[in-house]
């Protein structure tokens, strides 16, 4: 592992909260340190001849093998309690390094995005100081280290208050999907059941949903609609 003091910006860090859907779940991508029993979520640091918005693309794509991604900041996480060396000194000692004066021991600031993407298409790889990294269920998430869980309650916050502003970027869905799959994905961000007559009246008065032909199986004269998010154009 190379993480030199001279190829990184010291005392600022990001963290990604990246959310996936199982078709029925959110899920959100957690990483764990075995021998501690510690899970986190997926971060990282900048290089000194990098933007902060390349350093996070570049994490996000080591963490899932994803090039196009929709990431969006939201808040910035500074409180004096987040500074915890002993954790980070516990991990770095695990990977066989011990150095007590080591830059990583120091206090971060912390730039918080969240992503969102498709669960199927990701095959999930651990970073260098990690065992594992894992999906889990947002409603049984484990004890997360240091802020962790409050920036995963945060980022979720931030979701739901502008989820019809980020239909457009979504990439929790397939190109093309039916009316009942995304309510689905609405009602596992907002975390409540939602009236689909309702629902689909307010999606069309959106005129963001580009209508195709039906979904037909077995032939059923019911078979649902299938729609695509209307492209963005330019002004």
């Amino acid at each position: 592992m190379s993480l030199s003091r001279e190829e990184y910006l010291p005392n600022i860090s990001y963290d990604s909260v990246i959310f996936g859907f199982s078709g029925e779940k959110l899920k959100i991508l957690i990483l764990e340190y075995h021998n501690m029993k510690t899970f986190a979520l997926p971060g990282g640091f900048v290089k000194v001849d990098e933007d902060l918005n390349t350093a996070v693309h570049r994490g996000l794509s080591e963490r899932t093998g994803l090039k196009e991604v929709y990431l969006e900041q939201f808040y910035t996480f500074g409180s004096m309690d987040r500074h915890n060396p002993e954790i980070m000194g516990r991990i770095m000692k695990e990977q066989g390094h011990s150095d007590p004066d080591h830059w990583l021991l120091g206090r971060f600031v912390t730039v918080a995005y969240y992503a969102l993407i498709n669960y199927e298409n990701v095959t999930p790889k651990p970073d260098e100081l990690s065992d594992s990294i894992e999906w889990y269920d947002y409603d049984h998430l484990p004890m997360l280290m240091m802020d962790h869980n409050k920036i995963v309650d945060k980022a979720l916050e931030h979701l739901r208050t502008h989820l019809d502003q980020k239909l457009l970027s979504i990439n929790l869905l397939p190109d093309r999907f039916t009316m009942k799959d995304l309510q689905l994905v609405y009602e596992a961000i907002l975390g409540e059941d939602l009236n689909r007559a309702n629902f689909q009246r307010k999606m069309l008065s959106l005129d963001i949903l580009e209508r195709h032909d039906k979904l037909y199986s077995g032939g059923s004269h019911k078979a649902p609609f299938l729609y695509s998010f209307k492209k963005k154009t330019k002004t």
